[in-house]
């Protein structure tokens, strides 16, 4: 509203009641009010034409080899078992680039080379060289842009919560990539959260629910946890037994009007709106979330596709097919979560032919089955689809395992205008440091972002600094 009176005093002193402060709520949800007379600035999106309205955002848990995934080496196989020093890489390797933490030395640092311990092929009419670890996903390549030039500072899994949020685990707290998409863009769908995580999220140790949190932006747009194992999918949004869905209804309304009537004396407060969206939200979720995890109303060929039909792959197949529904129904972003809990499954000091074969099958063939599901229903032209891990292993041995390398690892995206067919980044001939078109974590953010429609710069909050790398660059080269 003009001279300075705030929209929701207007609806109330007009004498519109429950009805006027009703729709206040939904227009602050909906980012409309909040766009009009809010104190936190944001200039809100989109800011330019989208071409992505929903994220699914694989995260695996740990650190996947990039040297066995998306940047096979074969001169790996070639100088197995001998000292870095001792081959033409030699000088390579004497040049980190600055901006990577040391902390401690042997993290990255394994001086023997390892030969790979999978096979590799090309892919696709693109040729794309990737692992036999990945061969199913490796199908879709003509899909997929696949970054090889990524770094990191954290050479511990801290570096889990820094993949979501740009900052070192020492810094706490700042807000996850999901939870800028849905602050900047509000939710598509009135009866489920915009955004939603399944899997188990990194242990406390490195990040927890920091990783999909949204910090100072707000609980209401942190990631909402639903179970897919078979038990209730959102237990705290269960009708308490005994009460009728009428019942609960007038007892959420007499608390919603409650709580917007407190809303107009204390309309800035993050956690009043955010109660106000969870009573509204859960009540409405207690009935979309169970019908939108019911996998059996696919099609026995569409549970295969993901592989529900195999013990080692249908746990991982149920959170990839959970995410097609999610999106579909229009959730804004939707993070999986593979080998969570602790520093991750993923971190295979020991035995790396053991670990990642075991859960590669787990996951390589779900991926797959959504990248073409998505592909052959038309959903991934706006659906963006990311495959990430924190960091990647080293090309030298430790023992018969590979230790955290953040100088250089890859992620691949598809879908959501991005330019499929296409590696981007450049590492040297064993994977040790990048050699063209370097790029920190939050060039994906900003990657992501643009697709969704919105600025990466234009998000940000007065009072709240952000660090010039916290923003970012899109990688303009993977962007059809």
């Amino acid at each position: 509203m003009s001279h300075g009176v705030p929209r929701r005093s207007f609806l109330a002193d007009t004498g519109l009641g429950f009805t006027g402060l009703a729709l206040g709520a939904m227009m602050f949800r909906d980012g409309v009010a909040q766009a009009a007379d809010s104190k936190l600035g944001v200039e809100s999106g989109p800011h330019h034409a989208a071409k992505a309205k929903s994220v699914i955002w694989i995260f695996l848990c740990g650190g996947v080899s990039h040297l066995e995934s998306w940047d096979p080496k074969p001169a790996l196989n070639t100088h197995a078992g001998k000292s870095i020093a001792d081959t033409p890489f030699a000088e390579a390797v004497k040049k980190p680039g600055t901006d990577v933490v040391e902390g401690n030395p042997k993290h990255g640092n394994r001086k023997t080379l390892m030969a790979l311990n999978c096979g590799y092929k090309n892919y696709g009419k693109s040729g794309l060289l990737a692992a036999d670890w990945w061969k199913h996903t490796a199908e879709m390549a003509d899909e997929m842009a696949v970054v090889r030039s990524l770094w990191t500072s954290d050479n511990d899994h801290g570096a889990m919560l820094q993949f979501h949020t740009g900052r070192h685990v020492r810094e706490g707290a700042h807000p996850t990539v999901g939870s800028w998409a849905c602050y900047g863009l509000g939710s598509m769908t009135d009866n489920l959260p915009e955004y939603v995580v399944l899997g188990v999220p990194p242990g406390d140790c490195c990040g927890g629910e920091w990783a999909h949190g949204a910090a100072y932006l707000g609980p209401e747009h942190a990631g909402v946890r639903l179970n897919t194992n078979g038990q209730a999918p959102l237990p705290f949004g269960k009708r308490p037994a005994g009460k009728s869905a009428e019942e609960q209804a007038n007892e959420f309304g007499l608390i919603g009007k409650l709580n917007r009537l407190s809303g107009i004396d204390y309309p800035d407060d993050p956690q009043l709106q955010a109660r106000i969206k969870s009573y509204e939200l859960a009540f409405k979720m207690q009935t979309a979330v169970p019908e939108t995890l019911q996998l059996e109303k696919e099609t026995a060929a569409m549970r295969t596709l993901y592989g529900l039909d195999k013990p080692e792959t249908a746990p991982f197949g149920k959170l990839c097919l959970s995410a097609r529904r999610l999106v579909e129904r229009g959730v804004r972003f939707v993070q999986i979560y593979h080998g969570g809990g602790g520093g991750g499954e993923w971190d295979a000091h020991s035995k790396i032919k053991d670990n990642h074969t075991k859960l590669s099958t787990q996951t390589d063939r779900p991926i797959a089955g959504l990248l073409k599901d998505l592909k052959q229903s038309g959903q991934l032209k706006d659906t963006l689809v990311v495959w990430a891990t924190e960091f990647g292993r080293s090309p030298g041995a430790e023992g018969d395992g590979r230790d955290h390398h953040p100088q250089a690892f890859s992620v691949w995206l598809a879908g959501g205008g991005i330019k499929g067919g296409t590696v981007h980044g450049k590492t040297d001939e064993i994977g040790y440091q990048v050699t063209e078109n370097r790029h920190y974590v939050t060039d994906i953010h900003a990657t992501v972002l643009h697709q969704l429609g919105l600025d990466a710069r234009s998000l940000e909050v007065p009072g709240r600094k952000r660090l010039e790398i916290d923003f970012g660059k899109p990688i303009t080269e993977i962007i059809g």
